[in-house]
């Protein structure tokens, strides 16, 4: 592998796993909000079945990100799809949420559409293409 390839790859790695474990956090947040105060909020997620399901999906989306961030530090091929897409996911909800109302959500927004574009942009660079092995 290229000496100049190790650091973008730890790049990588650090997003995705950053991701990951803020995905996971969030689930466990939800059971906790959901044990502490019950079923309340908006009607999607007011019902059992509709936080169980947010539950699963932040748990899986999260436990997927790993999954990448470990593809990653093996400089893995398989690695940079679903990272993409990730990133590509992270900017539809980065966009309006960087445009909204609320200091904290505009700061959120704008960090996840920073890391998103930054790492489709490492991702994408020559070095980091020719590391990675193809399984």
């Amino acid at each position: 592998m290229p000496r100049s390839a190790r650091p973008l790859l730890a790049i990588l790695t650090a997003i995705a796993g950053l991701q990951g474990i803020t995905l996971i956090g969030y689930a466990v947040y939800d059971i906790v909000q959901g044990l502490r105060l019950g079923l309340t909020g908006p009607e999607e997620v007011s019902n059992l079945p509709g936080l169980i399901l947010q539950i699963a999906i932040f748990a899986v989306l999260g436990a997927a990100s790993i999954a990448i961030a470990v593809g990653w530090w093996r400089a893995k091929y398989a690695a940079r799809a679903p990272f993409i897409v990730a990133q590509l996911l992270a900017l539809v909800v980065g966009f309006p949420l960087a445009q909204g109302a609320a200091t904290l959500q505009r700061l959120v927004g704008v960090a996840l559409v920073v890391v998103a574009v930054t790492g489709i942009a490492v991702a994408l660079l020559p070095p980091v293409t020719r590391a990675i092995v193809r399984d």
